[in-house]
């Protein structure tokens, strides 16, 4: 039975399996189209068209035809259709073209990973292989042996490599580039849509950087770009450019017929709102697909997913009498020679499924899969048909599912599916000019080439004034009409493209050297000492964390737990620079702005998760430095007027009022118990004061009894007891309390991506009972990345829409007292919290009190 025939079989099987198709939102069938085609450009080399008559390309698509076209004519380009339409080609082949045509012109390909730059060097080797052209192709990346780098920047007249290494390996070292550099004609951008948010900022100005030493040189290249499918490949491409550029996306690509499927796991208790497991609704999908032999992606949203995913589908693949071994994982921290072996795999079909993280979103080369499984949405509906296009990406049957997790964005997703049908793709945003990007490049672009008085930065940037201020700081020399850099070191290496630090933690064990890799600001939370480190599904056991030199030490271990830490975050006030004036929103008690922010996240504490059953078997604490990010938030504040109208009625939003007796009742209870925690048994400190808990919190007193009945009951010593910010934060979490406060920001964190049109992880969210300002409490959501990007200060005019989402998803929600899928887990402690957070919408949106 062929490929196609099991799947056929298999999408007959799940439409006539009751259990399976209740569940389904929406199932669409796309239809398979055929291809168009048109006549090779007459400008093109003969020697290319023999190249590929040989290499079984007859006839180009169309957008093909035009891409090379608009190159061979001069022109900017980039090419926006479907994944695994051919885009490649398109830039190819202009590239051959000219260098077949000028033996001293070079072109430089930059991807946005070395996992992608490595498969592309293939195609491109299957080229100049037909070509017998004297064409020297080189990688050129960190993984570059040193003994074969000067060789390189000798040969080199395609260089294949990544921005992080343009930004450190090559732009600094220019002078020894000045062959390679005079040549340029070209620069590649592949896999464009990549380059948005805080790494698209940074390369950005990388790029502004490249022109200014290239036009150092006598060169001015031509930008060429290749994107998957968003609204703004153009403006996009240009604003990273700073030039024109053509948009060629009107699709020719053939395409088979794709099933295309949205999964809501069935409710198990419709009063709590619980649904089965997301994860575990994949994996059976995910096992009925390995026995049908249908070979098979799966996409999980974090590292963790992807190892549990990995290490119990491998159980169920043994199960089956199958080999564990045709089941892998894929994620970032694997080792490049682990990845190779892996599309390998995929490629010859010894793979038959592979979970990964959005790693293997990109173009990367790993054949013709079938089915594809989402768990979660992944955040964006650019990444989601990306993702999905990873199966069918040749001609025939394909079947791609959504499973949706609890998560309100995901929830209201699957019941609004024409959201995903009928939208067009998000834009990629980026804020090249933000100040702390523009001050860490013109330092680069300083140390590279002297800046002359006068000078822009880019096509449009005057910096006059920037670097006037960087010299009298001492960043900068000032000499005459020119501004130098003064370190002994080159600034670059103090950037990272990615993260607000260029380092990693490197993850060691005795036994097998170097496992893997984990970035900097994720090593809090993925290998804290006690941490449970999956690789390939093998637990490890992180022993000791050495912070200042980057290396955590494992220890292969056999364990039925694994571990989820957490932060504490605070957002500090650094300036107001939009305010709502007056209006609408204040009639209702409501004060929205944009504001600049300092967010200082720290890492406290994690629980120990048993393997199978989920349940929490303890906790440990986290001792590890403050990190602080310069960014851009919205506040929303509550005024007086809403709380007071909402706690007459019961629904409290700022803290409760102890009464004035409580700072004695509070200093006899620590005197009780030492000044110490009675969970841990830490003493107070200036830095970590202790708390004194109620456990059984007075609100629940004051649903039932006057106010000072409920205080003389809540503030029984019996009911107190003294705890450390740790073991307090650990206890208020298990206990899942929430006011109709921090229900209403759980909701925004989840539905604000909808309409921001950017992935969760973008953003943050932070409470506060009682602003340090006004004294009121307030909702900030904040963007996930330094200096910001654009997005939260647009919640200030999405606001209304927004909200009424939120009030939508919440009354729909067939839950209770609330649910992961409205306003988060709620605890027996307090009841009500989703009719408080309704009443709260309702005051915000039709000042009902």
């Amino acid at each position: 039975m062929t490929p196609r025939n099991r799947l056929d079989r298999l999408v007959g099987h799940l439409q006539a399996d009751p259990r399976f198709i209740r569940n389904v939102t929406a199932w669409r069938t796309l239809p398979s189209r055929q291809a168009y085609v048109a006549d090779w450009p007459r400008a093109l080399n003969a020697r290319l068209l023999g190249a590929a008559e040989r290499l079984g390309i007859a006839h180009p698509y169309t957008h093909q035809v035009a891409a090379i076209e608009s190159a061979l004519r001069g022109a900017n380009a980039v090419i926006a259709t479907g994944t695994a339409s051919g885009k490649t080609l398109g830039y190819v082949l202009p590239v051959l073209n000219t260098l077949l045509q000028d033996p001293n012109a070079t072109a430089l390909l930059l991807y946005p990973t070395k996992a992608l730059a490595h498969d592309q060097i293939s195609a491109l080797e299957r080229w100049i292989g037909e070509l017998k052209a004297p064409i020297a192709l080189r990688p050129y990346d960190g993984d570059t042996p040193q003994r074969q780098r000067a060789a390189i920047r000798k040969e080199a007249r395609i260089l294949v490599t990544n921005p992080d290494m343009l930004h450190l390996g090559i732009l600094p070292h220019h002078t020894q580039w000045m062959r390679f550099f005079q040549g340029l004609r070209y620069v590649v951008l592949d896999e464009l849509h990549t380059y948005r948010g805080v790494f698209g900022s940074h390369v950005a100005n990388v790029l502004r950087r490249l022109q200014r030493v290239a036009g150092f040189y006598g060169a001015a290249p031509q930008c060429l770009a290749a994107s998957a499918t968003i609204a703004n490949p153009q403006s996009l491409a240009e604003q990273l450019w700073e030039a024109p550029v053509s948009a060629i996306d009107v699709d020719g690509a053939a395409y088979g017929t794709r099933h295309v499927l949205f999964y809501n796991p069935p409710l198990i208790d419709p009063a709590l709102g619980l649904r089965a497991s997301a994860y575990g609704e994949a994996l059976s999908l995910a096992e009925r697909l390995l026995e049908a032999e249908v070979q098979t992606i799966i996409f999980a949203r974090s590292r963790l997913s992807v190892e549990l995913l990995l290490r119990e589908l491998r159980a169920r693949a043994q199960a089956l009498g199958l080999d564990p071994a045709t089941v892998q994982g894929y994620r970032g921290g694997y080792l490049p020679q682990e990845r190779r072996v892996i599309e390998l795999g995929l490629r010859n079909g010894s793979v038959r499924t592979v979970v990964a993280t959005n790693a293997l979103e990109l173009g990367i080369d790993i054949g013709a899969l079938d089915a594809s499984i989402l768990v979660g949405y992944p955040g964006t509906l650019a990444a989601t048909r990306q993702q999905m296009g990873r199966a069918g990406r040749r001609a025939g049957t394909s079947l791609s599912v959504l499973v949706a997790t609890p998560s309100p964005l995901d929830q209201y997703l699957v019941s609004h599916p024409e959201y995903f049908f009928g939208r067009s793709p998000e834009e990629a945003r980026i804020n090249a000019d933000g100040l702390s990007l523009l001050v860490s490049h013109l330092t680069c672009a300083a140390f590279e080439l002297p800046f002359q008085h006068g000078e822009r930065f880019g096509r449009h940037v005057e910096v006059d004034d920037l670097l006037e201020a960087m010299a009298a700081e001492g960043l900068l020399h000032r000499s005459r009409k020119q501004y130098s850099w003064v370190g002994e070191s080159y600034p670059a290496q103090m950037v990272s493209l990615r993260t607000a630090t260029a380092e990693t933690i490197v993850v060691r064990s005795a036994e097998a050297g170097v496992i893997g890799t984990v970035d900097r600001p994720s090593a809090p939370l993925l290998v804290h000492e006690g941490a449970v480190y999956l690789h390939g599904g093998v637990p490890y056991l992180i022993e000791s964390l050495d912070w200042d030199h980057g290396i955590a030490l494992a220890r292969a271990v056999d364990l039925d737990y694994y571990t989820v830490a957490s932060m504490i975050t605070k957002v500090e006030r650094r300036e107001v620079r939009r305010r709502v004036p007056g209006g609408e929103a204040y009639t209702r008690g409501l004060a929205l702005s944009d504001e600049a922010v300092v967010v200082h996240a720290r890492p406290t504490a994690y629980r120990r998760v048993h393997l199978h059953t989920r349940e929490t078997l303890g906790w440990g604490e986290i001792r590890l430095p403050e990190q602080q990010m310069e960014t851009e938030a919205f506040r929303l504040t509550l005024g007086p007027s809403v709380v007071d109208a909402l706690a007459g009625e019961g629904t409290m939003l700022a803290p409760l009022d102890y009464g004035p007796e409580w700072p004695e009742i509070r200093g006899k209870i620590l005197d009780r118990d030492g000044h110490q925690c009675r969970l841990c048994g830490e003493r107070a400190a200036p830095d970590h004061p202790l708390e004194v808990h109620h456990l059984t919190p007075l609100r629940a007193f004051l649903a039932r009894y006057t106010r000072p009945v409920a205080r003389r009951l809540a503030h029984a010593p019996e009911n107190l007891l003294s705890l450390c910010p740790v073991c307090h934060r650990q206890v208020e979490r298990a206990r899942g309390a929430r006011t109709a406060l921090s229900g209403l920001a759980y909701l925004l964190q989840q539905l604000a991506p909808v309409f921001l049109m950017c992935d969760p992880g973008d953003l943050g969210t932070s409470v506060e009972a009682r602003d340090r300002e006004s004294g009121q409490p307030v909702i900030i959501v904040y963007d996930g990345v330094p200096g910001g990007v654009g997005l939260t200060p647009r919640l200030v005019d999405l606001w209304p829409k927004l909200a009424e989402a939120a009030w939508e998803r919440v009354t729909q929600c067939p839950c209770r007292e609330g649910c992961p899928s409205c306003v988060g887990p709620t605890g027996e402690s307090d009841p009500g919290a989703k009719q408080a957070a309704i009443h709260l919408l309702e005051v915000l949106l039709l000042g009902v009190q």
